[in-house]
């Protein structure tokens, strides 16, 4: 099936997960989890349209902390029914980097750059998320679960982090597999977009360009992540498990997600 796009003036890569097939033969109801990119641009109609029309009310951020403070507060922070908590999915050092016996501060290093490379591509950038901030990953799934409405989860592209959040939540409510690799690659269809978004916050033209050759959404990143994960752990469910999701979690994201 086709992805459900949500059109919003300060985003590139909004959709809505309902729709998908289950291995039961049901199909993920709408209006209940969102995935985006960066919602700091977000227009007062866009807002409107994701509270009012989408019955948003709870927003997941997996930012790093350093991109939380470049950007500010976003405009769902100044939303009264919609609660935003920050969840990192790098390490984070609390701060700049230690001092160096002078008066200033040396920059601070982006915690991306500070991770050792796993030799495993994208792959193994998704397997760090899950190794390195479990915490993170169960407490977006458990807003999702729990909360009231929809929740958004989002990241600065909305492919990469918020791609391993989705593909968890999917793969725990017992979504088919091809449509959990087709929903993460379906961010290839704006990504021209999200970059020349990105490209222009970031001031640095160059990058459209060389993130369009290195970091466009293919599904086989998503097929070897979900093998890997098999690999490692059996699958979603037992890693799931073996790091405190609970029954009681899984049965409240399948009523949440699929209308039990």
């Amino acid at each position: 099936m086709r992805p459900d796009w949500i059109d919003l003036d300060g985003t590139a890569n909004t959709r809505d997960v309902g729709g998908l097939p289950t291995t039961d033969g049901r199909r993920t109801v709408s209006r209940r989890l969102i995935r985006s990119d960066n919602l700091q641009d977000l227009s007062p109609g866009d807002v409107r349209r994701l509270v009012e029309d989408y019955g948003v009310r709870a927003v997941a951020d997996l930012r790093a902390d350093i991109e939380v403070r470049a950007g500010g507060p976003g405009p769902m922070t100044r939303e009264p029914r919609v609660a935003v908590t920050h969840l990192s999915l790098f390490p984070e050092s609390g701060g700049p980097a230690a001092g160096t016996g002078t008066d200033a501060s040396p920059p601070e290093v982006a915690p991306w750059e500070r991770r050792r490379s796993t030799g495993r591509g994208f792959s193994g950038l998704y397997l760090g998320f899950l190794a390195e901030r479990s915490d993170s990953v169960l407490a977006a799934l458990r807003m999702v679960a729990y909360g009231q409405g929809a929740t958004v989860v989002h990241c600065t592209a909305g492919k990469d982090r918020t791609g391993t959040v989705i593909a968890l939540a999917l793969a725990d409510a017992g979504v088919e597999r091809p449509a959990i690799v087709a929903d993460y690659a379906a961010s290839a269809d704006h990504f021209d977009e999200l970059m020349r978004r990105l490209a222009t916050s970031l001031n640095n033209p160059e990058l459209s360009l060389a993130a369009a050759l290195k970091h466009r959404p293919k599904a086989i990143t998503m097929e070897r992540f979900l093998d890997a994960l098999a690999e490692e752990a059996d699958g979603a469910g037992p890693w799931l498990a073996a790091h405190g999701w609970t029954a009681a979690d899984h049965a409240a994201l399948r009523n949440k997600l699929l209308g039990d």
